[in-house]
């Protein structure tokens, strides 16, 4: 079975879960890049206008796949527009796809994600791992969004959040 994993990370936390998935898979890992560089006002920007940056390398790139994971933020409720092109993409492919994400949390869960996901690319995905870094942090005192967006995951961080990927994954996995 040929897996892809096509991530985007802004802080470096996605990036470090996707690599790790995607090395315990032996999954192809097609990295996402901004064509101009990302501030965290062109980031609102995008999402109140609703528009698809331009990133590296292309969606046409990406070769043939039985399964697709995507691995990427949260922002504001909503996934990382940086991925947008390549969810439009697969609207014409018949390939399985999953979303995996570890984003802040400290305002509660992303409960939309899989209708965004259902929305973009037009049919649900097998699986949505919304992981946040609010749980990996003491609950007392309770973290704060400062907290969060300033986290970044350990080496013990990124082999859990794997494991927990992992055990998840292989349930839903196509056969092949």
């Amino acid at each position: 079975m040929k897996i892809t994993v096509i991530s985007y990370s802004y802080s470096g936390n996605n990036e470090a879960l996707a690599s790790s998935i995607a090395n315990a898979l032996g999954a192809e890992h097609l990295r996402i890049s901004d064509s101009k560089t990302r501030s965290r006002s062109t980031i609102f920007m995008d999402l109140i206008f609703n528009r698809t940056p331009m990133t590296n390398p292309s969606p046409e790139s990406i070769g043939d796949s039985n399964l697709v994971l995507f691995i990427g933020p949260v922002w504001v409720g909503q996934i990382a527009t940086p991925l947008r092109a390549y969810l439009n993409y697969f609207k014409t492919k018949s390939v399985p796809f999953a979303f995996i994400s570890i984003s802040g949390g400290a305002d509660g869960g992303n409960p939309k994600l899989g209708a965004e996901l259902k929305k973009r690319i037009g049919k649900d995905p097998l699986i949505v791992l919304d992981f946040h870094i609010a749980d990996l942090l003491p609950k007392i005192p309770k973290p704060k969004r400062q907290d969060t967006s300033t986290y970044h995951l350990t080496e013990s961080d990124v082999q859990f959040l794997t494991g927990e990927a992992l055990k998840q994954l292989t349930q839903i996995m196509p056969k092949g």
